[in-house]
């Protein structure tokens, strides 16, 4: 199976598996697609219903959790979710919305596990991904031309897994460097979007990305990634690229 990392939804066509039913799921800005071994739609939209509820209702007495671009401190008494974006984006050193997308898709991704042994779900290109047998995700990286010509081979025995990217050239993150595509693999998605975003904020020229590895090595929790700049590109880790 693969699937893509792009900005346009017309890539959630290719995100398909004939074992697995696919569906879409909407809750005001989050729009998931998922795939399960079942149509589980309504138990989708109750866990994205569960977790906005939980940001949203911690926004309200917590403005800086929507505008901080920095860290902030674990709050003991906010709800699970909350302390997850707030404990990742600490160790990447960006602030807690770095990491909604992400830890959305996991939030919404474990809790299908009570109903589907096999459960992908993509959130704007960051994707929490449990599945029987190997994944390729194909990298997209707007206009260089290595975008989708490399993929992420993805083994079972790395699953549940998040796989996460972040763009200074594409979609609407919001990225202090000028990647083409930052795309980390960690066992946390909302960990693999805090650090995505956190490495394509160092990454300001080409000779950075001489640096990538000893800084996602800093965050910690990072399986492997691939970061691309142009016609130049760098990994590292336990993955395993593949030609497209």
């Amino acid at each position: 199976m693969s699937m893509v990392l792009h900005s346009e939804r017309s890539y959630r066509q290719r995100i398909t598996r004939k074992d697995l039913c696919s569906f879409q799921v909407s809750v005001k800005e989050t729009d998931l697609w998922v795939c399960a071994e079942t149509r589980l739609e309504t138990e989708a939209q109750n866990l994205i219903h569960h977790a906005r509820h939980q940001i949203e209702t911690y926004i309200r007495s917590h403005p800086e959790f929507l505008t901080s671009l920095k860290p902030l401190a674990v709050d003991p008494y906010a709800p699970t979710l909350i302390k997850e974006m707030q404990r990742v984006t600490g160790k990447a050193g960006v602030g807690p919305m770095a990491a909604v997308a992400g830890a959305i898709a996991q939030y919404v991704g474990k809790g299908l596990l009570a109903d589907s042994r096999q459960v992908i779900v993509e959130n704007g290109g960051d994707i929490f991904l449990m599945a029987n047998r190997p994944v390729t995700v194909s990298i997209f990286a707007g206009e260089s031309p290595l975008s989708e010509k490399l993929g992420i081979l993805i083994h079972p025995d790395q699953m549940p897994a998040g796989i996460c990217s972040s763009s200074a050239t594409v979609g609407h993150s919001l990225s202090m460097g000028f990647t083409d595509v930052v795309c980390l693999l960690s066992p946390s998605a909302a960990l693999a979007d805090a650090a995505a975003t956190a490495l394509g904020n160092m990454v300001k020229k080409k000779t950075h990305l001489n640096n990538v590895d000893d800084w996602a090595k800093q965050i910690g929790g990072i399986t492997g990634g691939v970061v691309i700049a142009g016609d130049s590109m760098a990994t590292w880790g336990n993955i395993e690229l593949v030609a497209l």
